[in-house]
């Protein structure tokens, strides 16, 4: 195998297949985040139809998330905070029409529903003008923009020294090693939705002592033993599985000249 790693046409074909993976987990990424930003949309729509529909008092949003959270505990998202970020998000991109159905489809064709929501909380708090606002949406997904990124340009006034224009943008796919792809691959936002955060976090951390486990082993000192991840212990009529075991050895010097030399006890 060594000599198969060394050939030109397999290290292409290997750098080809990398990209393509690259690529499809960003499609994913976009995918996940786009639902996300709609749904948070359809969340903000949804209290400002009720509250403007019902006489729920000023506690309607909170007792809203505490019932949410219930059902959705891992889901941050939630926060009575973020919903009312929900909320300014709709009625920020709907400030043009109320009924919002032309609003929307033109919007979806601004790359609204593909930036991270941290990028949205920024231009929440950051821009008040709407066509300012797509601008800087245009140019994100364009230029694969990091939220640090975004927020650079917002300061330098980018959007009034450009003439003001979003006229000029092409729809195309967001470039694998842009900050944009990185944040949406790691967007803590996104494993809260998909409620996969704990154990995500916890098969990183396997993952990574696994793969460490050599100097993971020298760093304990002298007497320890790996056995095994995801090791299945038997107690009574139940079954328990370890996410790594590890076991220690001491080394105890006897004075029996029966036994003699070193007896290795086992310690849990």
């Amino acid at each position: 195998m060594e000599q198969l790693s060394n050939q030109q046409d397999y290290r292409l074909w290997l750098t080809e297949l990398k990209a393509n993976i690259r690529k499809s987990q960003i499609k994913a990424a976009i995918a996940v985040n786009s639902e996300l930003i709609r749904l948070y949309w359809n969340l903000g729509e949804q209290i400002v139809e009720k509250q403007q529909a019902s006489q729920w008092g000023s506690g309607f949003i909170e007792q809203l998330s505490k019932d949410l959270q219930a059902e959705f505990p891992d889901i941050k998202g939630l926060s009575a905070s973020n919903l009312r970020r929900c909320k300014q998000f709709y009625l920020f991109y709907c400030q043009v029409n109320p009924i919002c159905a032309q609003v929307v489809r033109e919007l979806e064709a601004s790359f609204l529903f593909e930036i991270p929501w941290g990028h949205h909380v920024l231009l929440l708090g950051r821009i008040k003008s709407l066509k300012e606002a797509l601008f800087y949406i245009h140019k994100t997904v364009e230029n694969g923009w990091s939220r640090a990124i975004l927020e650079y340009h917002i300061e330098k006034g980018l959007f009034h020294q450009q003439g003001k224009s979003i006229n000029n943008f092409t729809k195309t796919l967001l470039p694998p090693q842009s900050e944009l792809a990185n944040e949406l691959l790691k967007d803590p936002y996104h494993f809260d939705f998909l409620q996969l955060s704990n154990k995500a976090i916890e098969r990183d951390i396997e993952n990574g002592l696994v793969q460490q486990i050599s100097q993971f082993l020298l760093e304990l000192g002298k007497g320890f033993a790996y056995m095994g991840r995801q090791y299945l212990l038997k107690v009574g009529k139940k079954d328990y599985y370890l996410d790594l075991l590890f076991v220690r050895f001491v080394y105890t010097k006897t004075i029996s000249s029966l036994m003699g030399g070193y007896r290795a006890v086992q310690a849990a």
